[in-house]
């Protein structure tokens, strides 16, 4: 196949897995690569029904290889205190099943993949962001870290001074939620469920999720907290501390994020000649239609053929934002 003219150079093409499915579907769309994670606390999507065993990460890897697809695995959460077998058997797995890289964060874990896992290439998660250039280089000089995953505060003018002088590749986020993880919101969450985004894997976990009448109202409810109320009418998101909406100052409002997305669709250019390398789908918790519809989007998109607002109607209360990339204020 000839490559159009108008090809974004160099801008890899990262695309959610979060089962078989939803996999296949990505490798279809034309994925550059597939992220997924084994169907435990190791990864930072943890959730029933959700990612892989073993042996469908095996098949999932041999699918996306035999169609010319990469396959990394996040392994992105941090390890129990004196627990991290299962945490170092995901790396081990990820090694033995063939994966192309491993996504970590925390400091031991990636040590232990440098030490016994040395030829499997290192990415450093979201999850421990890295967002300045010591931080970063750090994790290249202490690990062998090839790329890092930037976090969703940095705006394009500052990863492009980051990317004039890293000895890393980046990757940065280019659809979907807007979740920053290492940060206070992580732990409100854990604080009303029990179970922390950040070690368990999980946020605002569905067996906490209550929907409850009120008049004419709808009132959304992790734990025994209330995070929105909505009116007749109006549609009712899932509940996250992030997405609730809180009274201050008499008046309620969303006090942390709006119920929007990322989509960088109309900014691919930008973000190649701020020297980004690979562009990072969110969506694991989504369906095979989802992730069809998305990739191959951001395909058409990165191959010079997108239409501007093809994703409008996909994203979280059909609003779209371009987060801190295009931030004016300090």
């Amino acid at each position: 196949m000839t490559t159009p003219p108008d090809k974004i150079a160099a801008l890899e093409l990262i695309c959610p897995a979060g089962n078989p499915a939803a996999l296949e579907a990505a490798v279809a769309a034309g994925a550059d690569v597939v992220y997924a994670g084994f169907a435990d606390a190791t990864n930072a999507r943890n959730f029933p029904g959700l990612n892989f065993t073993r042996d469908e990460m095996a098949a999932g890897i041999d699918h996306a290889h035999r169609h010319g697809c990469g396959v990394y695995i996040a392994v992105n959460t941090y390890p129990e205190a004196g627990n991290a077998g299962p945490w170092r058997r995901a790396v081990e797995d990820a090694a033995t099943l063939g994966a192309d890289a491993i996504i970590l964060a925390d400091i031991g874990l990636l040590q232990y993949a440098a030490e016994t896992r040395p030829d499997l290439r290192r990415h450093l998660s979201v999850q421990a962001s890295a967002s300045n250039r010591a931080a970063i280089e750090f994790y290249q000089r202490a690990f062998g870290v090839k790329r890092v995953v930037l976090p969703r505060v940095l705006t394009l003018a500052e990863i492009a001074e980051l990317n004039q002088s890293l000895p890393v590749e980046t990757e940065v986020f280019a659809f979907g939620g807007m979740c920053v993880m290492a940060e206070g919101r992580c732990t409100l969450s854990a604080y009303a469920t029990g179970q922390s985004p950040n070690c368990n894997g999980v946020c605002s976990p569905a067996s906490h999720v209550r929907y409850e009448r009120r008049g004419g109202d709808t009132v959304s409810r992790l734990g025994d907290f209330t995070l929105n109320i909505f009116s007749e009418g109006e549609a009712a998101g899932y509940p996250t501390l992030c997405k609730g909406r809180f009274v201050a100052g008499d008046s309620a409002s969303y006090l942390f994020d709006e119920p929007s997305s990322l989509n960088v669709l109309e900014m691919l250019p930008e973000l190649a000649a701020a020297g980004v390398r690979a562009l990072k789908i969110e969506g694991r918790q989504r369906g095979r239609a989802y992730v069809s519809r998305v990739v191959s989007a951001f395909r058409q998109a990165v191959d010079g053929s997108a239409q501007s607002g093809a994703l409008d109607d996909m994203t979280e209360g059909a609003r779209n934002t371009a987060g801190a990339y295009q931030k004016s204020w300090h």
